[in-house]
């Protein structure tokens, strides 16, 4: 007789592969047939994932339709099946697998937009931070400057993307017109994901404001980015740059070696 655990891991295989589990025998059947008993709990599960992916991605369902995300959204579960709890964590990887998947080939900025959407909901979700300390700040010697590392508010993503992403997004909202002169080619675009209050914004960057918040995030000191971030773009202005990223909270602290 399995135990416990061993049947919870079996009944959790099943729903995801009908033929891979024979769970018949310890299914009460109740003049039910244990397969189609367990159809009901297979299916009930599959769609509790695809509106789990459907209210993350409604625009990337926008893009390639109803019919084409139910696919996604199936194969996605079968690929990825969720390690977690929490329902809220299914789906982080559907940028990845949107790249690799074939029948998405023709929509190459679709895993950019997925990858943006998650970034969103991830931000939305986030813990609040407490607001940047200006006054201990203040207190650091200017010599010491330099070896200051930075961290990015747990509320705040950072996108790249060769695609302009963040407005066809915004050209998917609910009212809003469609824009003839967007241009899918137009170009990339760097996205600040950030929260406030309640809202999700995304905030367009300059390449080397992108750039420089990217190492902070990363863990570069503040000497090592701003030479870094100055090789490509010299007169980058690290003073506007912290009068805008530390009382917004997009840094929300910083440490010394």
């Amino acid at each position: 007789m399995p135990s416990l655990r061993e049947l919870q891991e079996a009944f959790a295989a099943a729903l995801l592969d009908p033929a891979g589990v024979d769970l018949a025998p310890f299914i009460v059947s109740d003049h039910i047939a244990p397969a189609a008993r367990l159809d009901v709990y297979r299916n009930n599960a599959r769609h509790n994932f695809g509106e789990a992916l459907r209210a993350v991605y409604p625009v990337v369902e926008r893009l390639v339709g109803a019919p084409f995300f139910d696919h996604v959204a199936a194969c996605y579960g079968r690929s990825h099946p969720s390690t977690s709890g929490d329902i809220h964590a299914f789906g982080a990887r559907l940028g990845d697998f949107l790249a690799a998947f074939e029948a998405a080939a023709g929509l190459p900025y679709l895993p950019d937009v997925a990858r943006l959407e998650w970034a969103m909901h991830e931000v939305f979700h986030a813990a609040d931070a407490a607001p940047f300390p200006l006054e201990r700040l203040a207190e650091v010697p200017a010599d010491a400057h330099a070896t200051l590392r930075f961290t990015l508010s747990p509320a705040c993503r950072l996108l790249a993307s060769p695609w302009p992403v963040a407005r066809l997004w915004a050209l998917h909202q609910p009212g809003v017109a469609w824009d003839d002169a967007f241009d899918i080619a137009a170009g990339g675009e760097s996205v600040l994901v950030r929260r406030s209050g309640f809202e999700v914004e995304l905030e367009p960057l300059a390449a080397a404001d992108f750039a420089m918040l990217r190492r902070l995030a990363d863990g570069q000191t503040l000497g090592e980015a701003l030479a870094a971030v100055r090789e490509t773009a010299p007169g980058f202005d690290l003073a506007a740059f912290l009068h805008h990223h530390l009382p917004s909270n997009h840094l929300c602290d910083f440490s010394l070696p």
